[in-house]
């Protein structure tokens, strides 16, 4: 499947009075005159591009490349793999994704200069930047819940969570290489029509369809799936391509388990949250009704959506329906209480994830359409205030908006600065001047 046509520049917003023809910085939740209008403020982007798949992708992850680590230089690829959740009466998909050929969206002054030019000419430079999407899918039995990519043993595996109750194991160097090659890329998604794809591997133990998934980061094809009955499994990787998968979960969380993050430098080490609004830390190592290690009840108000642990720092940000955000430092967890707290969002938070090498800078989403970028380490200049931000965090560096049912986002850790977010209205791909 060929994706071209579906990937366009996004608009963000700011405010625009057309009564007295004047601009200012629109917060969500500010009141909206009849003769006001949000555009976009660009120059607030260094990129920023739009995607759709056709049926939502509501999970997705991003993918290792052998293009180069902190990548700037213009244009810029991804690779992607998501899941559909598509109605019940289509075919779900994994879909492998090729994101190449997109641009800056910020102009340079001398782009700006016109005279010679023709009409013919401008149309041949927009054709040029305009960026482009491959896909290969693979057939997909029910809803794809979570989806997350690791490397092992320089093959690319997926996990996927199915809405049937199943967490499959995916080989995707087969899409990946289809995606590079046009011609092999026809043939294949004609081939896979009748569904010959097969996972390596099926897990049909847990009780109902789940959420929680998570490769570890310092152990490789070692993996935690967590699902709605409150059961967390660990997975370990055995010979000839298959899975040793514990069948006694780990016993703590009394409702759903609803995110799991693995330690990014303790092998053991694994954090999950839940519906019944805690946070535990588990020692894998130990008998499953003995792994849990510390808990923090009442972590938040309502269901602990997502956590996302710090890979250089102790700190694990978590986000729940009460659309707070809570940042927990593991040298006093025990304590049970958070080292700082930030209420921004007006509704549920779906998604939070700390930058890959900056400490103190991570993103959250959520069900009121926006993602915000902050920065720990940034205080209030009361000089510099301006009196419509007051009310802000000093920490808020910037707030995305444009997509609707913000699900998840990522970091590229390859790509500098550069955010990938899914929603019910498709992906964004965007990289902001604050970071």
């Amino acid at each position: 499947m060929d994706e071209d046509d579906q990937i366009s520049e996004d608009v963000e917003m700011t405010l625009n009075s057309n009564s007295a023809n004047v601009e200012k910085t629109y917060l969500p939740g500010d009141p909206i005159e009849d003769d006001d209008e949000l555009v976009c403020d660009e120059s607030a982007y260094i990129m920023l591009h739009q995607a759709s798949t056709g049926s939502p992708c509501l999970s997705f992850d991003i993918i290792q490349d052998n293009l180069g680590e902190a990548r700037q230089s213009f244009p810029l690829t991804a690779y992607l793999v998501a899941g559909t959740q598509a109605p019940h009466t289509h075919t779900n998909s994994l879909l492998v994704m090729k994101i190449s050929n997109m641009h800056k969206t910020q102009k340079n002054e001398k782009d700006d200069d016109s005279g010679s030019d023709s009409d013919t000419s401008d149309e041949s430079s927009v054709d040029e930047t305009k960026p482009k999407m491959h896909c290969a899918f693979i057939n997909h039995q029910g809803c794809v819940n979570r989806i997350r990519s690791t490397v092992c043993n320089s093959t690319i595996l997926a996990a996927s969570w199915s809405e049937l109750g199943r967490v499959n194991i995916w080989n995707l160097n087969p899409q990946l290489e289809a995606v590079d090659d046009t011609a092999l890329l026809k043939k294949y998604n004609e081939r896979e029509k009748s569904g010959s794809v097969k996972p390596l591997f099926t897990f049909s133990g847990h009780q109902m369809e789940g959420y929680g998934l998570d490769w570890c980061p310092t152990s490789t094809g070692v993996l935690a799936t967590g699902d709605c009955k409150r059961g967390i499994h660990i997975w370990n990787p055995a010979e000839g391509g298959i899975w040793h998968v514990d069948q006694r979960p780990l016993i703590g969380h009394t409702d759903s388990v609803e995110d799991l993050q693995w330690s990014p430098n303790e092998r053991h080490v694994l954090a999950s949250c839940s519906v019944d609004k805690s946070i535990r830390i588990w020692d894998t190592r130990s008998a499953p009704n003995k792994a849990c290690k510390i808990t923090v009840d009442n972590a938040h108000e309502n269901d602990v959506n997502v956590i996302s642990w710090n890979r250089n720092e102790p700190f694990i940000v978590s986000g729940g329906d009460d659309g707070v955000l809570h940042i927990w430092d593991l040298r006093v967890f025990k304590t049970g209480s958070a080292v700082a707290t930030f209420k921004h969002h007006m509704a549920p938070v779906t998604t939070v994830e700390w930058h890959p090498t900056d400490a103190t800078v991570f993103a959250s989403g959520g069900d009121d359409n926006q993602i915000a970028l902050w920065d720990l380490s940034l205080e209030r200049d009361l000089e510099a205030c301006q009196d419509d931000m007051e009310n802000v965090a000093p920490q808020l560096l910037f707030i995305h908006q444009g997509q609707t049912d913000i699900k998840e986002l990522h970091w590229h850790p390859q790509l500098t600065g550069v955010v990938i977010s899914t929603a019910l209205s498709g992906f964004n791909v965007f990289r902001t001047i604050s970071v």
